[in-house]
């Protein structure tokens, strides 16, 4: 079995990084895998770029993403999402048909990799691995709640629009027009992702499969607390809160807004002199906010094991998204035995068992966040069985090879 994935990039983002770890473990149980990108990363020779990953191919990506966004312009009133109209035309389906696999297997194709339509002339089974809800909304990647994707779109409250006949609606009916007749295989990684994929308008009819995502749970594992402290020169003697990107601060999706104000009341607590906060995916502001606590800023880790040595290094990680799917950063936690607090939202659920791997608190309550720390935190016989449960939890469900092997048994099925 010949299996082609398609994605914008090979390790660079969550979503990217998600598609290359199966395209990884399908290598492990020996299908014959190899990955499609428009910028490559990493040295992979399975991995095949339609671009360099220098010079003039960057530049190339970047103007099409560049390109893309145009039609947003139209908007001044736009809220700072990231929103694909994928309206330019592309040659991915020749180059496709050269590589002549036998399944395809999309990921994330925004950035102006793929043109929405370019779908429809792939003639090869498709299973379409979602990382956000692009594929069945008018163009945005989370729809902040509006639910317009059960219809038809329109009136698009992030283009900040009150007419129905707006981008929104018109990147919906290309799809729906585009798409009409082509056979698709939907995957989502989290329950509630394939829950939204099966009430949207575009994929009400098609077969959606939930299949999360898996992880090498042999890199990313507890390593000795102190050591990983020791390696990255973080204080031994304090209760270290781990958090990933500040830098999407606009972007209220991530929950800037809320961890802020939650860290800010662990100032007033009896704990203030024992905590502090790590934060990495951002290099040290030039004028850092004012988190409430001390802050370490450890910037951007590239590779898996300076991860695991992160993860193993904390005592607890937070990840106060308002929307999301099934973060990749609560699952590497929690193989690496550190207990995860989130709000219970999305694909959290699916990872975070309430009072026995983390702490699930109640939307948007800042108050149970901070609340939510202290609980993991204050009890060390509790803490113990969270961090215990956190490894078992992701070594009986988020193994890579069960991810792989869930995946070519689908695939086996879409053949003649």
């Amino acid at each position: 079995m010949n299996i082609l994935l398609v994605s914008n990039s090979d390790i660079e983002g969550g979503a990217a990084r998600a598609g290359y770890r199966l395209h990884q473990g399908l290598q492990e149980i020996n299908a014959h895998s190899r990955l499609l990108v428009q910028t490559k990363r990493s040295g992979d020779q399975k991995v095949l770029s339609i671009r360099s990953s220098t010079g003039i191919g960057q530049a190339t990506s970047a103007l099409r993403l560049t390109l893309d966004r145009l039609p947003l312009r139209l908007y001044p009133n736009r809220s700072q999402t990231t929103y694909s109209p994928q309206w330019l035309p592309d040659k991915i389906a020749s180059q496709i048909a050269h590589l002549n696999p036998d399944i395809v297997n999309l990921h994330w194709v925004n950035g102006g990799y793929l043109q929405a339509e370019s779908i429809a002339q792939l003639s090869k089974p498709i299973v379409w691995t979602l990382h956000d809800m692009w594929g069945f909304t008018g163009g945005c990647h989370y729809d902040e709640g509006c639910a317009r994707y059960a219809q038809s779109c329109g009136a698009c409250p992030q283009l900040g629009s009150h007419q129905n006949r707006d981008l929104s609606r018109w990147v919906w009916r290309r799809k729906a027009k585009a798409w009409k007749n082509v056979d698709l295989t939907i995957v989502a990684p989290s329950q509630w992702l394939a829950n939204s994929a099966k009430a949207s308008s575009l994929f009400k009819d098609r077969r959606v499969e939930w299949i999360p995502y898996g992880i090498d749970t042999k890199i990313y594992r507890p390593i000795d607390r102190r050591t990983a402290r020791e390696i990255l020169g973080l204080p031994q003697e304090k209760r270290l809160i781990l958090s990933g990107s500040l830098g999407a601060i606009s972007d209220k999706r991530k929950g800037f807004h809320l961890l802020q104000p939650a860290l800010q009341e662990l100032r007033q607590t009896q704990w203030h002199d024992q905590l502090e906060l790590v934060v990495f995916g951002t290099s040290r502001p030039e004028n850092p906010p004012d988190l409430g606590l001390k802050t370490h800023y450890v910037g951007t880790l590239n590779d898996d094991l300076s991860l695991a040595l992160l993860y193993s290094a904390a005592d607890v990680f937070v990840a106060p998204s308002v929307q999301d799917n099934l973060p990749n950063t609560v699952m590497e936690s929690l193989a690496c035995g550190t207990p995860a607090i989130a709000f219970n939202i999305g694909g959290m659920p699916d990872m975070i068992e309430h009072g026995r791997n983390g702490y699930l608190a109640t939307p948007y309550s800042i108050s149970e966040l901070a609340q939510g720390i202290i609980w993991i935190l204050e009890d060390s016989e509790r803490y113990q069985n969270l961090a215990q449960r956190a490894r078992e939890k992701v070594e009986q469900e988020f193994p890579l090879a069960l991810q792989a092997e869930r995946y070519s048994s689908l695939f086996q099925g879409l053949l003649p």
